[in-house]
C-alpha cells in the first residue's frame, strides 16, 4: 500500500478550500447572493430574481452531489446532516431563531463575512457576537440548555435521514441509483423553475446560482474525495484530512466554522488548535469580497446609524449564533450543503429560516407602521 502524507495532504484540502470559498466570497459580492435578501425582496416588493438564484443554486448543489454518490466517490451518511436520529425540534426551533435573527443583523453568517469584506464595521460586530453565542452553544451554558430540551426531542430511523438512504431502507433498492434519480428529479426540477421566467435566466443570476452551487460539490469533493483517506496510518481509522475533528466529510457552512475561527485566533499559540476547512472558509469568503469589492469600487466604510440599529445587530448576532448552532446549519450550512445530501433535517431547517425570516421581516413593517 502506498504510504500517505497527510501533512501534505492536508495543506492540499486547506489550499482548495480556501480558493473555492475565495471565489464564493467573490460572486457573493458581485451578485449579491443572499437569503436573506431573496426572502425580503419578495416580502417587500414582490421580486423573484434572487430567490431564482439562490433556488438555482440549490438545484446545481443537488445534482452535483448526488452525482457523486452515484459514482461511489461520497456517501451521505458521512456528513453531520444524514445521521440516523433526525432532531426536527431543534432544526425547526434553530432554523426559526436564525431565520429571524439574519433580518435583524442585516444578513446571514455568509453575507456577515461578505459585507465585513466590503467594509462594514456593523457586521464585524455581528461576527463576533456571532461567535461568542455560536461557541457558547456548541460547548457553553447555552450548549448544556441546548442539550437537555431541543435535542431531547428526536426521531430515531432505522437508516441516514437523507431520502435516498430512506428509501433504500424502505424499497430494498440499491442507494447510489436512488440518489442519482432523486438529484436528477428534485434538483432538475428546481433548476428548470429557476430558469423559467426571464428574470432567472440574467447573467447576474446565472453567475450566482451556477456559481454559488458548484462552490458547494466543490467543496463536498474537496472534503470528501480528495481529503478522504480510508486508512490513516497514525491512527489506522478513515479519516477526513482537514475536516473539523476529520471524521464527517464537510462542506460550507458559516455558525459553528465562525465559532471555530475566532477560538483559533484567540487560542493562536495553542497546539492543538489547527487550522480546518471550515476555518480557511471563513477567511476565504470574506477575502473574497473583498478582493471583488476593491476591484469594483464597491469598497466603503459603514457603521451604525443608532442605539436602536446597534441593538438589532447584536440581537440578531445572538440569535444566529443560537440558532445556527442548534439547527445544525445557517442558509449555506443547511439551505445549500446540508439539502444537497437531501436531508429530511436540512430541508425542516431550511423552511424554519425562511418563516423565522418572514416572521422577522414582518416585524419589521409593522414597528415602521407604529412609528409612522
Amino acid at each position: 500500500m502506498q504510504e500517505i502524507d497527510i501533512h501534505a495532504l492536508n495543506q492540499q484540502v486547506l489550499w482548495a478550500a480556501f480558493g473555492l470559498s475565495l471565489a464564493f466570497g467573490a460572486l457573493a459580492q458581485r451578485t449579491h447572493f443572499c437569503t436573506m435578501g431573496a426572502v425580503a425582496d419578495i416580502v417587500n416588493m414582490g421580486a423573484w430574481a434572487r430567490m431564482r438564484m439562490w433556488v438555482l443554486a440549490i438545484g446545481v448543489a443537488m445534482l452535483g452531489f448526488n452525482a457523486m454518490v452515484f459514482a461511489g466517490w461520497i456517501d451521505a451518511g458521512k456528513t453531520i446532516y444524514a445521521a440516523p436520529r433526525l432532531l426536527w425540534l431543534s432544526n425547526l426551533v434553530g432554523g426559526l431563531m436564525f431565520g429571524f435573527g439574519m433580518v435583524l443583523a442585516s444578513g446571514c453568517g455568509s453575507k456577515t463575512l461578505v459585507r465585513i469584506g466590503a467594509g462594514n464595521l456593523k457586521s464585524l460586530v455581528v461576527f463576533v457576537v456571532m461567535a461568542v453565542a455560536a461557541f457558547a452553544t456548541l460547548k457553553g451554558i447555552t450548549a448544556v440548555l441546548r442539550v437537555n430540551t431541543v435535542d431531547q426531542v428526536a426521531l430515531q430511523l432505522a437508516s441516514g435521514q437523507d431520502l435516498p438512504s430512506l428509501l433504500a431502507a424502505g424499497l430494498g433498492w440499491a442507494k447510489p441509483p436512488l440518489a442519482l434519480g432523486l438529484g436528477l428529479l428534485l434538483g432538475g426540477g428546481l433548476i428548470a423553475w429557476a430558469l423559467a421566467r426571464a428574470e432567472g435566466r440574467s447573467g447576474e443570476v446565472l453567475l450566482g446560482g451556477l456559481g454559488s452551487g458548484l462552490v458547494i460539490v466543490g467543496v463536498w469533493w474537496v472534503s470528501g474525495v480528495l481529503g478522504h483517506v480510508a486508512e490513516d496510518p497514525n491512527t489506522l481509522e478513515e479519516v477526513f484530512v482537514g475536516s473539523t475533528g476529520g471524521q464527517r466529510m464537510e462542506s460550507l457552512s458559516f455558525v459553528a466554522p465562525v465559532a471555530n475561527s475566532l477560538d483559533w485566533l484567540l487560542f493562536f499559540s495553542d497546539k492543538s488548535k489547527v487550522l480546518t476547512l471550515a476555518i480557511v472558509s471563513v477567511a476565504g469568503v470574506a477575502l473574497g469580497s473583498g478582493l471583488c469589492a476593491l476591484a469594483t469600487r464597491s469598497f466603503r466604510w459603514e457603521g451604525f446609524r443608532g442605539v436602536e440599529d446597534t441593538a438589532n445587530h447584536i440581537v440578531g448576532a445572538l440569535l444566529m449564533g443560537v440558532g445556527g448552532v442548534v439547527a445544525l446549519g445557517c442558509t449555506i450550512g443547511q439551505g445549500l450543503s446540508g439539502v444537497s445530501t437531501l436531508s429530511l433535517g436540512s430541508f425542516i431547517a431550511l423552511a424554519a429560516i425562511i418563516v423565522g425570516a418572514v416572521l422577522a421581516l414582518r416585524y419589521q413593517m409593522w414597528r415602521l407602521e407604529r412609528l409612522a
